[in-house]
Order: structure tokens, then sequence, then C-alpha cells
């Protein structure tokens, strides 16, 4: 199977884009802590060894930067400890920024931060929210639409606000298993310059959203339940690399027989905060 790329040239599904250099935005973990459960990765019970978080996010974001990428770093507050989930705060398509408005209200003084971050950033498109969405937690982005999840932190009032905002057609798309409460942790868009290049796990959507993802990407990688356990779906993907929690074994062959580089990275820690790459890694686009 074949698909025209935006330049007009025919190409594989399975041959990845040339990679181009990405803008991030990160939080560090500097006061990274499980003091409350909002998620069913989280229990207070389990103690953070922080400066292993630390090591091991700041080891994600130099691996970025190796790779040519830039990476914007939010300041943390020490009354945020979920901030280092930095892909929560906003979703920015072509330059405009769609902000967040949290669903549960230990996090929802972040919403705030991340808007006048872009503000004083100078993107001049930035909206608060009338409805909850929680950024690219449950929004993601191919070339021609947004897929969008619902269920259990955005609400689908969510997307027609942003469908009107981007002028981009919405994929609503229904979670369904809790451990998989974003959308971020049971899909990832491998290349968002084609509309067919995604791996995701079926079990975390409903029947009809099952169906809907099998017709839109038929050509997906689907992954299994250890490796969706692990997060290997809260990845990154650059077009070229992607990188994903190295417990994510069963991803990494059908990943290079696609063409791609997997990257394998330790983010144990911050995984007791119901996160890993793709969580801690917003995309500043446009």
């Amino acid at each position: 199977m074949t698909q025209r790329d935006t330049s007009g040239t025919q190409r594989s599904c399975e041959e990845p884009s040339v990679y181009t250099p990405r803008r991030y935005l990160m939080c560090p973990p500097a006061y990274f802590a499980v003091t409350y459960s909002i998620n069913p990765w989280m229990d207070p019970a389990k103690p953070v060894d922080l400066p292993l978080a630390v090591a091991q996010w700041e080891s994600l974001r130099d691996t970025y930067r190796a790779l040519g990428h830039t990476v914007e770093e939010l300041v943390p507050d020490p009354e945020l400890p979920d901030m280092v989930y930095a892909a929560n705060g906003a979703l920015v398509v072509d330059g405009r920024v769609l902000g967040a408005r949290f669903a549960h209200p230990e996090r929802a003084r972040e919403a705030a931060v991340h808007r006048e971050w872009y503000r004083e950033r100078g993107f001049t498109e930035v909206r608060e929210p009338e409805h909850v969405n929680e950024g690219e937690g449950d929004f993601a982005v191919t070339a021609s639409w947004l897929l969008a999840g619902r269920g259990f932190r955005s609400s689908p009032l969510s997307h027609p606000e942003a469908q009107e905002f981007f002028g981009r057609p919405v994929v609503g798309l229904d979670l369904v298993d809790p451990r998989f409460y974003h959308l971020d942790t049971a899909l990832c868009v491998l290349d968002d310059t084609r509309d067919d290049a995604v791996m995701y796990y079926p079990q975390a959507f409903s029947p009809g959203s099952r169906a809907v993802l099998a017709r839109l990407f038929p050509d997906a990688i689907t992954a299994g339940e250890d490796d969706a356990r692990a997060f290997g779906l809260n990845a990154v993907s650059d077009g070229r690399h992607v990188l994903l929690p190295q417990a994510a074994v069963g991803l990494f062959e059908p990943l290079r027989e696609r063409g791609y580089e997997p990257i394998g990275v330790d983010l144990g820690e911050l995984l007791k905060g119901g996160g890993s790459v793709k969580c801690c890694t917003a995309e500043l686009r446009g």
C-alpha cells in the first residue's frame, strides 16, 4: 500500500518520513511526588526516589537534544507535583494554543501556568477553554485530524471546542479501561505528516471506537497488554525516532519493521504518577 505525502511523492505506508527537528516543552520533576491518587497508577504508599526521577527525566531531555530537537523548560512549582507531565497543559497546533482545564482540583492551577508561559513566549492565540480537556493527554495530532479521547478526564464537549478553534476535524474515541485514562496512554501518532501511521492498544477503547480505529488505521501497529501496561504507547515520535519505555519490548521489532528507530528510555519513577515519555513532553507545533 502506498500513500502520497505532502509533496505529492508516492511512498510506502511502512516508510517513515525524514524527520525534522521538533520543539518540545518539558518541566523538571524538582517537586515530583505522589501524595494523592487521581489515576489507578498512583499509590501514595509507594515512595518516589526523587533524585532518580530527576536523573531519568534529564536523560530523556538530553536524548531529545542529542537528536537535534529543542527543549524548552517550564519552571516547576513546589505546590504542583504533577507539573512534570507537561503534555497535559495545552494543545498547540499551527502556533495556536488551546489551554487545558483539568478534571481534578489537584492539578487545576497548572492550566494558568501553561497559558502564561505561552503568552510570555509570544504565542498570540492562547485560548482558555470552556470545557474540561487535558491537553495532549487526550488530543493527538495527525496530518488532517485531531484524535480526541473521552471517558475519564476530558469532556466530550471539548471536542467541538477544539474543532472550532483549530479548524480541523475531530475524531472522538471512547476510553473504557481506567488504567488508560488518557488517550496518550493508549495511542501514539508515529508520523504527524500522514494520517495512517499510529500504534495503539485496542482493548483500551470501546467496541465502536475500535471499529473506527481499524477503519482509519488498517495498517496500525497494535500493542498487546504487556506493552500497554508498560506505557509503551505513551511514546514520542519525530517521524523517525520513537522514544518509548524500554520495558515495552514487544513494540521494538514492529517499529523497526516499519522503518522507525525505537529508543528505549527508563522513566520508572515517573510511571508511579501515571505518566511516561509522552506525558512529560508537550510539542510546540508552529
